[in-house]
């Protein structure tokens, strides 16, 4: 069964999206809250979701401070920003924060449904506008050796050196090999650098060293 958390401040919005959610697969559970508070509590409770829907105009904590707070304690769980403002600069900070993907208000039920699909298959979505580099299996060669120093990101040299090699495809296990560490050992490094960088899969961490430009050694 597919767990989703919808946090949306607007009751027709959120119900509108909710029974939108469930035509994504024949079962479907969609939890909801109207704030960030609320959303906190249900991910205290409810931990294992698969994906969160989340507005920026809550009230109280703003969406941008949730998202934070959501990547800080919940990195693996992947979070689709779903809003009215969908500025080049909104969906940018939104990205670099730590979302998965950016959908538009003003979107269709299908179209929603074609990007949460894309960010639950391991992708990042964007508005076509706003990021026309198509994210997934057809990206673009890596430009290894950008401009932003991996430790900004809180990152350790070790997890620099199993981040370079799995940005270029290689296994956890080739990766142990070459480093010599264990496939539990790099298991845990992949983690880490998942929560470094706000991400949940391989393919979303190629994406932000791409994204970031984050210098990696050859």
């Amino acid at each position: 069964m597919l767990k989703l958390l919808v946090v949306e401040d607007h009751t027709l919005v959120r119900e509108g999206l909710v029974r939108t959610l469930c035509q994504l697969e024949s079962e479907v559970l969609v939890l909801e809250a109207a704030d960030c508070d609320c959303a906190a509590a249900l991910l205290e409770q409810e931990g294992d979701f698969d994906l969160i829907l989340l507005d920026l105009g809550l009230p109280g904590i703003d969406g941008l401070t949730c998202l934070s707070l959501i990547r800080s304690r919940y990195p693996t769980i992947p979070v689709v920003i779903v809003s009215a403002y969908d500025d080049a600069l909104t969906v940018a900070r939104a990205l670099k924060a730590g979302a998965s993907g950016f959908v538009p208000k003003a979107y269709s039920g299908e179209r929603l449904l074609a990007a949460l699909r894309e960010v639950l298959n391991g992708g990042i979505f964007a508005p076509d506008r706003l990021m026309p580099m198509k994210l997934g299996p057809e990206l673009p060669p890596l430009p290894i050796g950008g401009g932003a120093d991996p430790a900004e990101f809180g990152l350790t040299e070790r997890q620099v050196d199993v981040l370079s090699l799995m940005v270029r495809g290689k296994s956890n296990r080739d990766i142990g090999i070459r480093l010599g560490l264990t496939e539990g050992t790099v298991k845990i490094h992949t983690t880490a650098i998942f929560k470094a960088l706000g991400v949940s899969s391989r393919t979303q961490a190629l994406v932000a060293v791409n994204r970031f430009g984050i210098r990696l050694p050859r």
